[in-house]
């Protein structure tokens, strides 16, 4: 005799291998509608992952981040829900495999699928000045990227010429040479976060929110890039090594 398992809804008989591989409530039909909604479903995860955020997971690409999400989900309900077949979790797993094929396939013959899936790399910092438009749309918080600059040795903008957010999601820094660093926003939270109260004379000021540096004279004065009027003393001092 079977064992079995009581639920609220019905008796689970243990390894009852009909179940586990197929299942008592659809045909093995059922099999190719798992397959065009699995593709289906595939690929609103990469849209809806694009649409979230251009950035991935540290190393992981939003393409390769879409696809531990989909191997997850496959692997993951067959070993919880009896109602979940294994067959059903192969077929969803065999889906996603084949279309990582297919779709490393093609980015690797065409440059403009690579960018569509990958997207491509996007340069948030150039000259010792945030690229404000670009840094708009990318959702990465302020403290996050200048803590990844500090990892880097680095005090202010001024000692940076590039810096772009890969497609892994790194971030990538070039620095100025010591004789063309010039005057930046500091980096350190104690600065940034305490944005002066009083511009007390005429000089050089840096924008907290875009690291724009320019000269006024008053506490009112916009940004001439952001147009925020929130300024610190810059700093031009050169790069520690």
């Amino acid at each position: 005799m079977q064992n079995t398992i009581m639920s609220e809804e019905k008796n689970i008989s243990v390894f009852d291998w009909q179940r586990i591989f197929l299942s008592e409530n659809f045909p093995p039909a059922y099999l190719f509608e798992i397959v065009f909604k699995s593709a289906v479903m595939f690929i609103l995860l990469i849209v809806g992952l694009k649409f979230l955020s251009k950035r991935g997971v540290k190393q992981l690409s939003v393409f390769e981040l879409a696809i531990l999400i989909a191997l997850g989900s496959a692997i993951g309900d067959p070993m919880f829900y009896d109602y979940v077949p294994l067959t059903h979790g192969i077929v969803v797993l065999l889906v996603v495999i084949l279309l990582y094929k297919i779709i490393t396939g093609l980015t690797a013959k065409s440059k403009k699928i690579e960018r569509i899936l990958e997207g491509k790399p996007t340069c948030l910092l150039s000259d010792g000045k945030i690229e404000y438009e670009n840094y708009k749309h990318i959702g990465l918080p302020y403290d996050k990227f200048f803590a990844e600059l500090r990892l880097n040795g680095i005090e202010h903008l001024g000692q940076v010429q590039r810096a772009y957010l890969e497609t892994s999601g790194e971030i990538s820094v070039y620095m100025f040479e010591d004789e063309e660093v010039q005057p930046g926003l500091p980096i350190f939270p104690e600065l940034v976060d305490n944005p002066l109260e009083n511009i007390e004379k005429k000089r050089r000021y840096a924008c907290i929110h875009c690291g724009n540096v320019e000269i006024i004279d008053n506490q009112k004065s916009l940004c001439s890039i952001c147009h925020n009027d929130k300024w610190i003393v810059p700093k031009s001092n050169l790069r520690v090594r």
